[in-house]
């Protein structure tokens, strides 16, 4: 015992915690071993060594992952803000999204982890190589924590801001629209990196052009801080009910992913709806500050880095507000005066936004 404790309070790989008295060694039990002989001359096997280890509060440990290198100064006081704005907007009745992309995904027989019950093990490659691959996934997820309901946009192209806007733009058309029927307004809740992320021009630009003048809605985005991304709503809420469904399947084609995604559903009510977006994207475009400054994008008061708004332009905003509330005086007026609004309508919208989904 004497030994032991000499030979590694001697080797600079030993460490320990000053609380609980725990130690532990890089030496491995075979090292140890060799080293008592070689150094003292005592003859004792690995199985005794681990056996004194344990006696001297030495035990194996792992890595942890605890010490952050991304905390900003004003983390907590966005944490605050972000708490501040949700409650707002559940009291109001007003929308609230939280947006990210999932991991991306090998499209074909790649090895997914985890495991399932079956009888027989499915056969997949042995090596996850990109060009053998029908495709990358770009999962877009949106998330409403209101009714516990998320979309899955599975893209086939770049993540790109454009792609994340159009995936935002397909959960408001086909399920946004008609669960806040009056609504004026959208909080988004977002990581601070990625393809929404608090810098990206684009992003706020498509918000601003495919979303707030389309349909009249003055959005809100509010960013968690660098290194926060796991408080976002949807990355414990939604994406890992995903990862946990498709656990241990090859994910072949797209549809697999949009269909384990649609097939995903917890006991606590979570509903996901998935769709696939085939629409090729361009990355690395640009904005220029002269496009920027014809955005009507302002910054909070409070941490506007991470906190902004996006309101309709006067023009978009009455040509679309109009069109949605006078769609119950249209029904009552002459056919033909029917028929002009319709054509403007379909007119504008088709000026403002060039792919659809």
């Amino acid at each position: 015992m004497v030994e032991i404790r000499t030979l590694l309070d001697t080797d600079s790989s030993t460490a320990g915690d000053p609380m609980s008295q725990r130690r532990w060694t890089h030496q491995t039990a075979e090292k140890v071993a060799q080293c008592l002989a070689g150094g003292y001359g005592i003859k004792v096997s690995a199985t005794v060594v681990r056996r004194l280890l344990k006696d001297l509060n030495y035990s194996l440990k792992s890595n942890k992952k605890c010490l952050s290198a991304g905390n900003s100064p004003d983390r907590d006081k966005q944490f605050g803000i972000i708490k501040g704005l949700r409650e707002e907007y559940i009291a109001a009745g007003d929308p609230i999204i939280s947006v990210d992309t999932k991991k991306k995904e090998l499209i074909g027989l790649f090895k997914n982890a985890g495991r399932t019950w079956c009888r027989g093990y499915k056969k997949v490659k042995d090596h996850d190589f990109r060009s053998e691959a029908q495709g990358l996934a770009a999962p877009y997820g949106i998330f409403d924590p209101q009714r516990n309901f998320g979309v899955l946009v599975v893209g086939e192209s770049a993540d790109t801001p454009e792609f994340a806007v159009n995936s935002i733009i397909t959960w408001w058309k086909k399920h946004g629209r008609y669960d806040y029927p009056a609504a004026d307004r959208l909080l988004i809740l977002a990581d601070s990196g990625g393809s929404n992320g608090a810098r990206p021009r684009v992003w706020k630009k498509q918000l601003q052009e495919q979303f707030a003048d389309e349909f009249g809605i003055t959005i809100t985005v509010a960013h968690y801080p660098a290194g926060a991304s796991k408080w976002n709503p949807i990355e414990h809420r939604m994406f890992n009910e995903i990862t946990k469904n498709w656990a241990g399947q090859p994910l072949e084609t797209f549809d697999t992913v949009v269909n384990f995604a649609r097939e995903t559903s917890t006991k606590t009510g979570l509903r996901i709806e998935a769709y696939r977006d085939e629409r090729v994207y361009e990355k690395g475009k640009k904005v220029s500050d002269k496009e920027m400054e014809k955005l009507a994008f302002t910054r909070a008061d409070e941490l506007g880095k991470w906190n902004y708004m996006i309101e309709p332009r006067v023009f978009c905003r009455q040509v679309n507000r109009l069109d949605h509330g006078l769609s119950n005086l249209l029904s009552n007026l002459p056919q033909p005066i029917t028929d002009f609004w319709i054509l403007f309508s379909e007119f504008s919208q088709g000026s403002t936004q060039t792919t659809r989904m």
